[in-house]
């Protein structure tokens, strides 16, 4: 898997966008107001941090090593996924689908009757 395919899934999500707030070495993926992921660019190794629910996010920490508790974000609620360590792709896609409609459940409902409304 590589950066130009998760990019390329996630910005095919509905409403979603690309920014850099934390600065050029960064990739944020937001829906809305809100990060669902984040790819350092800097680093020697592909990853990408994804929200998740707790109970399941500690369950893809058990079955694959590709995922560890979110680097530099909350432990229960993040985790840092190396996509090309021990797990499947549609795994990886199906963790990126699962923050993403996790973020868009959090927010405000004018901000999700916005990206809803808009077309495809």
């Amino acid at each position: 898997m590589t950066l130009d395919e998760i990019r390329t899934y996630c910005r095919n999500l509905k409403g979603s966008r690309e920014d850099f707030p934390f600065g050029s070495e960064t990739l944020v993926l937001k829906i809305g107001s809100k990060m669902f992921a984040l790819i350092p660019l800097d680093a020697k190794d592909l990853s990408i941090n994804l929200k998740g629910d707790p109970f399941l996010n500690e369950e893809w920490r058990t079955q694959f090593n590709a995922v560890k508790p979110g680097y530099h974000m909350n432990k229960a609620h993040w985790n840092t996924v190396d996509p090309n360590d021990d797990i499947p792709d549609e795994i990886v896609y199906r963790m990126i689908d699962h923050s993403y409609q996790l973020v868009f459940e959090s927010l405000p409902k004018t901000e999700k009757t916005s990206i809803l409304d808009r077309s495809i």
